[in-house]
Protein backbone atom coordinates (compact mmCIF):
# COMPACT_ATOMS: atom_id res chain seq x y z
CA UNK A 1 0.00 0.00 0.00
CA UNK A 2 2.79 2.57 0.52
CA UNK A 3 4.49 1.69 -2.31
CA UNK A 4 1.15 2.18 -4.13
CA UNK A 5 0.85 5.79 -2.96
CA UNK A 6 4.12 6.83 -3.47
CA UNK A 7 4.05 5.31 -7.11
CA UNK A 8 0.53 7.29 -7.28
CA UNK A 9 2.27 10.72 -5.92
CA UNK A 10 4.79 10.66 -8.57
CA UNK A 11 2.38 10.13 -10.97
CA UNK A 12 0.30 12.78 -10.05
CA UNK A 13 3.79 15.55 -9.94
CA UNK A 14 4.86 13.69 -13.12
CA UNK A 15 1.24 14.85 -15.28
CA UNK A 16 1.48 17.88 -13.82
CA UNK A 17 4.97 18.78 -14.45
CA UNK A 18 4.23 17.61 -18.69
CA UNK A 19 1.02 20.06 -18.15
CA UNK A 20 3.18 22.98 -17.06
CA UNK A 21 6.21 22.42 -19.59
CA UNK A 22 3.79 22.38 -22.25
CA UNK A 23 2.60 25.94 -20.74
CA UNK A 24 -0.68 24.84 -19.55
CA UNK A 25 -2.43 26.76 -16.61
CA UNK A 26 -2.06 24.92 -13.81
CA UNK A 27 -5.21 25.35 -11.49
CA UNK A 28 -5.24 26.75 -7.70
CA UNK A 29 -4.81 23.26 -6.50
CA UNK A 30 -2.56 22.02 -8.90
CA UNK A 31 -0.33 24.75 -8.05
CA UNK A 32 -0.26 24.05 -4.15
CA UNK A 33 0.23 20.96 -4.77
CA UNK A 34 3.31 21.18 -5.91
CA UNK A 35 4.14 24.39 -3.79
CA UNK A 36 3.65 22.07 -0.70
CA UNK A 37 4.61 19.01 -1.68
CA UNK A 38 6.93 18.74 -4.68
CA UNK A 39 10.77 17.86 -4.18
CA UNK A 40 12.34 21.21 -4.22
CA UNK A 41 15.01 19.98 -6.48
CA UNK A 42 11.80 19.11 -9.25
CA UNK A 43 10.36 22.33 -8.60
CA UNK A 44 13.85 24.38 -9.14
CA UNK A 45 14.24 21.80 -12.47
CA UNK A 46 11.39 22.66 -13.92
CA UNK A 47 11.39 26.72 -12.66
CA UNK A 48 14.59 26.55 -14.61
CA UNK A 49 13.54 24.31 -18.16
CA UNK A 50 10.16 27.16 -17.94
CA UNK A 51 12.64 29.77 -17.94
CA UNK A 52 15.35 28.72 -20.41
CA UNK A 53 12.48 28.25 -22.64
CA UNK A 54 11.16 31.54 -22.30
CA UNK A 55 14.34 33.86 -21.68
CA UNK A 56 16.72 31.15 -23.94
CA UNK A 57 20.69 32.36 -22.96
CA UNK A 58 22.86 32.53 -19.93
CA UNK A 59 21.53 36.52 -19.59
CA UNK A 60 20.78 37.84 -16.19
CA UNK A 61 19.30 41.20 -16.31
CA UNK A 62 19.73 44.22 -13.96
CA UNK A 63 18.81 47.76 -13.77
CA UNK A 64 19.74 51.19 -12.19
CA UNK A 65 17.10 53.19 -10.92
CA UNK A 66 16.38 55.43 -8.05
CA UNK A 67 12.71 55.40 -5.37
CA UNK A 68 11.77 58.59 -4.54
CA UNK A 69 9.46 59.18 -2.44
CA UNK A 70 6.75 61.36 -3.60
CA UNK A 71 5.17 62.26 0.52
CA UNK A 72 5.37 59.96 3.45
CA UNK A 73 1.56 61.55 4.12
CA UNK A 74 -0.38 58.15 3.97
CA UNK A 75 -3.98 57.21 5.09
CA UNK A 76 -4.17 53.81 4.16
CA UNK A 77 -3.02 52.52 7.78
CA UNK A 78 -1.01 49.46 6.71
CA UNK A 79 0.27 47.24 9.61
CA UNK A 80 3.04 46.53 8.18
CA UNK A 81 4.88 49.76 7.03
CA UNK A 82 7.04 51.84 9.29
CA UNK A 83 7.32 54.36 6.54
CA UNK A 84 4.29 56.29 6.86
CA UNK A 85 2.92 58.81 8.62
CA UNK A 86 -0.55 60.69 9.64
CA UNK A 87 -1.20 63.59 7.22
CA UNK A 88 -1.17 65.51 10.55
CA UNK A 89 2.02 64.54 11.45
CA UNK A 90 4.60 66.89 12.15
CA UNK A 91 7.02 65.09 10.01
CA UNK A 92 5.60 64.87 6.98
CA UNK A 93 6.79 66.23 3.92
CA UNK A 94 6.20 66.14 0.10
CA UNK A 95 9.37 65.96 -2.22
CA UNK A 96 10.69 69.59 -3.81
CA UNK A 97 11.64 70.19 -6.91
CA UNK A 98 15.24 70.71 -5.70
CA UNK A 99 15.25 67.59 -4.33
CA UNK A 100 14.01 66.05 -7.33
CA UNK A 101 17.00 67.65 -9.31
CA UNK A 102 19.48 66.66 -6.64
CA UNK A 103 18.42 62.98 -6.44
CA UNK A 104 18.12 62.71 -10.49
CA UNK A 105 21.35 64.43 -11.26
CA UNK A 106 22.77 61.82 -8.85
CA UNK A 107 20.83 58.85 -10.59
CA UNK A 108 22.25 59.90 -13.81
CA UNK A 109 25.87 60.15 -12.77
CA UNK A 110 25.64 56.55 -11.79
CA UNK A 111 24.07 55.63 -15.25
CA UNK A 112 20.46 55.48 -14.83
CA UNK A 113 17.74 56.30 -16.39
CA UNK A 114 15.02 55.69 -14.38
CA UNK A 115 12.74 57.12 -11.43
CA UNK A 116 10.74 54.73 -9.55
CA UNK A 117 7.89 57.64 -8.09
CA UNK A 118 5.80 56.13 -5.28
CA UNK A 119 4.43 57.73 -1.99
CA UNK A 120 1.49 57.71 0.20
CA UNK A 121 -2.35 57.98 -0.29
CA UNK A 122 -2.14 61.86 0.90
CA UNK A 123 -5.88 62.92 1.58
CA UNK A 124 -4.85 66.35 -0.29
CA UNK A 125 -2.67 65.96 -3.43
CA UNK A 126 -5.22 65.41 -6.64
CA UNK A 127 -4.67 64.51 -10.03
CA UNK A 128 -3.56 68.06 -10.81
CA UNK A 129 -0.45 67.41 -8.33
CA UNK A 130 0.95 64.79 -10.26
CA UNK A 131 0.12 65.72 -13.93
CA UNK A 132 2.00 68.83 -12.79
CA UNK A 133 5.07 66.93 -11.39
CA UNK A 134 5.22 64.98 -13.93
CA UNK A 135 5.54 67.97 -16.54
CA UNK A 136 7.82 69.45 -14.65
CA UNK A 137 10.20 66.89 -14.13
CA UNK A 138 9.99 65.58 -17.65
CA UNK A 139 10.59 69.45 -18.73
CA UNK A 140 13.88 69.68 -16.42
CA UNK A 141 14.63 66.21 -17.65
CA UNK A 142 13.20 65.26 -21.20
CA UNK A 143 15.41 61.48 -21.03
CA UNK A 144 14.03 60.42 -17.45
CA UNK A 145 11.73 57.17 -17.11
CA UNK A 146 8.89 57.67 -14.78
CA UNK A 147 7.54 54.63 -13.02
CA UNK A 148 5.36 55.89 -11.03
CA UNK A 149 2.30 55.49 -8.77
CA UNK A 150 1.03 52.08 -8.55
CA UNK A 151 -2.99 50.86 -8.71
CA UNK A 152 -3.54 51.92 -5.06
CA UNK A 153 -2.45 55.87 -5.95
CA UNK A 154 -4.59 55.40 -9.02
CA UNK A 155 -7.74 53.74 -6.85
CA UNK A 156 -7.24 57.30 -4.80
CA UNK A 157 -6.54 60.04 -6.79
CA UNK A 158 -9.78 58.58 -8.38
CA UNK A 159 -11.81 58.70 -5.79
CA UNK A 160 -10.99 62.27 -5.18
CA UNK A 161 -11.46 63.03 -8.26
CA UNK A 162 -14.51 61.17 -9.02
CA UNK A 163 -13.39 59.93 -12.18
CA UNK A 164 -12.78 56.61 -13.82
CA UNK A 165 -9.58 54.56 -13.63
CA UNK A 166 -8.88 55.10 -16.99
CA UNK A 167 -9.46 59.26 -17.41
CA UNK A 168 -6.59 58.87 -14.54
CA UNK A 169 -4.09 56.79 -16.16
CA UNK A 170 -5.16 59.02 -19.20
CA UNK A 171 -4.17 62.40 -17.96
CA UNK A 172 -0.87 61.20 -16.31
CA UNK A 173 0.42 59.67 -19.51
CA UNK A 174 -0.11 63.11 -21.38
CA UNK A 175 1.54 64.31 -18.07
CA UNK A 176 4.66 62.07 -18.91
CA UNK A 177 3.87 58.59 -17.09
CA UNK A 178 5.58 55.81 -18.76
CA UNK A 179 4.93 52.80 -16.75
CA UNK A 180 2.74 51.60 -13.96
CA UNK A 181 4.89 49.16 -11.03
CA UNK A 182 2.55 46.95 -9.71
CA UNK A 183 2.64 48.64 -5.72
CA UNK A 184 0.22 47.76 -3.27
CA UNK A 185 -0.62 44.04 -4.08
CA UNK A 186 0.28 42.15 -1.48
CA UNK A 187 -1.86 39.41 -1.62
CA UNK A 188 -4.74 39.68 -3.89
CA UNK A 189 -7.57 38.15 -1.12
CA UNK A 190 -9.79 40.81 0.19
CA UNK A 191 -9.80 39.03 3.48
CA UNK A 192 -6.24 39.65 3.58
CA UNK A 193 -6.34 42.95 2.69
CA UNK A 194 -8.79 44.45 5.19
CA UNK A 195 -6.47 43.04 8.08
CA UNK A 196 -3.76 44.32 7.15
CA UNK A 197 -4.34 47.51 5.03
CA UNK A 198 -7.96 48.27 5.54
CA UNK A 199 -7.68 51.50 4.21
CA UNK A 200 -5.95 50.84 0.36
CA UNK A 201 -7.76 49.42 -3.05
CA UNK A 202 -8.92 45.88 -2.48
CA UNK A 203 -8.16 42.88 -4.65
CA UNK A 204 -11.07 44.17 -7.59
CA UNK A 205 -9.94 47.79 -7.83
CA UNK A 206 -6.43 46.73 -7.86
CA UNK A 207 -6.97 44.26 -11.02
CA UNK A 208 -9.07 46.25 -12.75
CA UNK A 209 -6.54 49.32 -12.73
CA UNK A 210 -4.38 46.86 -13.99
CA UNK A 211 -6.71 45.75 -16.73
CA UNK A 212 -7.19 49.93 -18.14
CA UNK A 213 -3.58 49.99 -18.41
CA UNK A 214 -3.34 47.39 -20.46
CA UNK A 215 -5.95 48.34 -22.40
CA UNK A 216 -3.90 51.83 -22.49
CA UNK A 217 -1.25 49.75 -24.14
CA UNK A 218 1.34 50.62 -20.49
CA UNK A 219 4.16 48.80 -19.27
CA UNK A 220 3.21 47.03 -15.82
CA UNK A 221 4.21 44.69 -13.42
CA UNK A 222 3.00 42.44 -10.77
CA UNK A 223 4.19 41.83 -7.72
CA UNK A 224 3.53 39.88 -3.71
CA UNK A 225 4.25 40.26 -0.54
CA UNK A 226 3.90 37.31 1.23
CA UNK A 227 4.61 35.49 4.71
CA UNK A 228 2.40 37.51 7.35
CA UNK A 229 -1.07 36.74 7.87
CA UNK A 230 -1.97 34.63 4.13
CA UNK A 231 -2.25 30.87 3.44
CA UNK A 232 -0.33 29.46 1.09
CA UNK A 233 -3.43 29.07 -0.89
CA UNK A 234 -4.20 31.91 -1.07
CA UNK A 235 -0.73 32.79 -2.59
CA UNK A 236 -1.63 30.19 -5.31
CA UNK A 237 -4.91 32.32 -5.82
CA UNK A 238 -3.11 35.77 -5.88
CA UNK A 239 -0.75 33.94 -8.75
CA UNK A 240 -3.98 32.81 -10.54
CA UNK A 241 -5.81 36.39 -10.55
CA UNK A 242 -2.30 38.08 -12.03
CA UNK A 243 -2.31 35.14 -14.80
CA UNK A 244 -5.81 35.76 -15.29
CA UNK A 245 -5.45 39.40 -15.99
CA UNK A 246 -2.52 39.12 -18.00
CA UNK A 247 -4.50 36.69 -19.90
CA UNK A 248 -7.23 39.51 -21.17
CA UNK A 249 -4.68 41.96 -22.22
CA UNK A 250 -4.85 43.34 -25.50
CA UNK A 251 -2.70 41.60 -27.75
CA UNK A 252 -1.02 44.61 -29.01
CA UNK A 253 -0.36 45.64 -24.81
CA UNK A 254 3.07 44.54 -23.23
CA UNK A 255 0.87 43.46 -20.20
CA UNK A 256 2.47 42.93 -17.11
CA UNK A 257 6.22 42.38 -18.27
CA UNK A 258 7.53 41.04 -14.99
CA UNK A 259 6.31 39.39 -11.51
CA UNK A 260 8.30 40.56 -8.20
CA UNK A 261 7.52 38.47 -5.09
CA UNK A 262 9.50 39.02 -1.47
CA UNK A 263 8.61 38.33 2.25
CA UNK A 264 7.38 40.19 4.53
CA UNK A 265 9.87 42.42 6.42
CA UNK A 266 8.59 42.69 10.05
CA UNK A 267 11.04 44.98 12.07
CA UNK A 268 8.80 47.26 14.39
CA UNK A 269 5.73 46.98 12.29
CA UNK A 270 2.41 47.11 13.95
CA UNK A 271 1.77 43.38 12.70
CA UNK A 272 4.96 42.65 14.61
CA UNK A 273 4.66 44.98 18.18
CA UNK A 274 0.59 44.50 18.02
CA UNK A 275 0.04 40.84 16.75
CA UNK A 276 3.35 39.06 17.27
CA UNK A 277 3.30 38.20 13.13
CA UNK A 278 6.87 37.86 12.30
CA UNK A 279 8.33 36.64 8.83
CA UNK A 280 8.82 33.14 8.64
CA UNK A 281 9.64 32.28 5.22
CA UNK A 282 12.46 29.93 4.93
CA UNK A 283 15.34 30.42 2.67
CA UNK A 284 13.59 27.04 0.97
CA UNK A 285 9.82 28.72 0.70
CA UNK A 286 11.39 31.66 -0.83
CA UNK A 287 13.32 29.67 -3.78
CA UNK A 288 9.64 27.58 -3.90
CA UNK A 289 7.81 30.65 -4.27
CA UNK A 290 10.37 31.54 -7.20
CA UNK A 291 9.98 28.65 -9.11
CA UNK A 292 5.98 28.05 -8.86
CA UNK A 293 5.46 31.44 -9.98
CA UNK A 294 7.39 30.44 -13.01
CA UNK A 295 5.17 27.63 -13.33
CA UNK A 296 2.01 29.40 -12.55
CA UNK A 297 2.75 32.40 -14.52
CA UNK A 298 3.32 31.22 -18.04
CA UNK A 299 2.37 34.39 -19.76
CA UNK A 300 4.80 36.06 -17.77
CA UNK A 301 8.31 36.46 -19.25
CA UNK A 302 10.50 37.89 -16.32
CA UNK A 303 10.44 37.05 -12.90
CA UNK A 304 12.48 38.56 -10.67
CA UNK A 305 14.85 37.46 -7.43
CA UNK A 306 14.73 40.12 -4.28
CA UNK A 307 18.08 40.46 -3.55
CA UNK A 308 17.06 43.06 -1.31
CA UNK A 309 15.16 40.86 1.13
CA UNK A 310 16.81 37.59 0.76
CA UNK A 311 20.53 38.61 0.09
CA UNK A 312 22.40 37.43 -2.78
CA UNK A 313 22.86 33.97 -1.70
CA UNK A 314 19.60 32.86 -1.97
CA UNK A 315 18.78 35.52 -4.75
CA UNK A 316 21.68 33.75 -7.12
CA UNK A 317 20.16 30.65 -6.28
CA UNK A 318 16.34 31.88 -8.05
CA UNK A 319 18.42 32.54 -10.48
CA UNK A 320 18.53 28.58 -11.24
CA UNK A 321 15.06 28.34 -9.98
CA UNK A 322 13.08 30.70 -12.51
CA UNK A 323 14.18 33.85 -11.67
CA UNK A 324 15.79 35.93 -14.71
CA UNK A 325 16.23 39.33 -13.36
CA UNK A 326 17.55 40.61 -10.97
CA UNK A 327 16.31 43.92 -9.89
CA UNK A 328 17.83 47.56 -9.51
CA UNK A 329 20.71 48.14 -7.98
CA UNK A 330 18.21 50.93 -5.69
CA UNK A 331 20.07 53.96 -5.34
CA UNK A 332 17.80 55.06 -2.72
CA UNK A 333 15.10 52.73 -0.99
CA UNK A 334 12.82 53.73 1.80
CA UNK A 335 9.98 51.53 2.25
CA UNK A 336 11.12 48.00 3.12
CA UNK A 337 14.04 49.16 4.03
CA UNK A 338 12.25 50.70 7.03
CA UNK A 339 10.86 47.53 8.12
CA UNK A 340 14.31 45.54 8.22
CA UNK A 341 15.43 44.58 4.83
CA UNK A 342 19.52 45.68 4.81
CA UNK A 343 21.10 44.16 2.05
CA UNK A 344 22.95 46.72 -0.41
CA UNK A 345 24.25 46.16 -3.96
CA UNK A 346 25.80 48.72 -5.96
CA UNK A 347 26.19 48.53 -9.84
CA UNK A 348 29.80 46.27 -9.33
CA UNK A 349 28.40 44.00 -6.96
CA UNK A 350 25.23 43.45 -8.48
CA UNK A 351 27.61 41.83 -11.87
CA UNK A 352 29.67 40.42 -9.55
CA UNK A 353 26.90 38.41 -7.90
CA UNK A 354 25.42 37.45 -11.47
CA UNK A 355 28.71 36.24 -12.42
CA UNK A 356 29.30 34.49 -9.43
CA UNK A 357 25.89 32.31 -9.92
CA UNK A 358 26.88 31.69 -13.47
CA UNK A 359 25.74 34.26 -15.51
CA UNK A 360 26.01 37.19 -17.94
CA UNK A 361 24.80 40.64 -16.30
CA UNK A 362 23.03 42.78 -18.98
CA UNK A 363 21.84 46.02 -18.12
CA UNK A 364 18.18 46.71 -19.11
CA UNK A 365 15.29 49.60 -18.96
CA UNK A 366 11.70 49.33 -17.11
CA UNK A 367 10.76 47.51 -21.21
CA UNK A 368 13.55 45.01 -20.94
CA UNK A 369 15.48 46.16 -23.67
CA UNK A 370 19.47 45.39 -22.91
CA UNK A 371 21.03 49.07 -22.86
CA UNK A 372 24.74 49.94 -22.34
CA UNK A 373 26.30 50.30 -18.96
CA UNK A 374 28.07 53.41 -18.96
CA UNK A 375 30.31 54.07 -16.42
CA UNK A 376 30.73 57.47 -15.37
CA UNK A 377 26.52 58.29 -15.98
CA UNK A 378 24.36 59.08 -19.05
CA UNK A 379 23.95 62.10 -20.29
CA UNK A 380 20.18 63.96 -20.06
Amino acid sequence: MIIFVFTLEVMVFTDLYKKALNFEFLTTEEGLLLYEQAPLEELIYLGNQLKQTQKPGNVVTWQIDRNINITNACISQCKFCNFYKKPNDEHVYITTIDEYKTKIEELFRQGGEQLLLQGGLHPKLKLDFYTNLFKELKLLYPNIKLHALGPPEIVHIARLEKKSYREILESLIDAGLDSLPGAGAEILCDRVRKNISPAKANTQQWLDVMREAHKLNMFTSATMMFGHIETKKERIEHLVVIREVQSEKPESSPGFLAFISWPFQDENTVLQKEFGIINQVTSEEYIRTIAISRIMLPNIKNIQASWLTVGKDIAQICLHAGANDFGSIMIEENVVSSAGASYKFDAEGIQNAIHEAGFTPQLRNQRYEFIEYKIGGINN
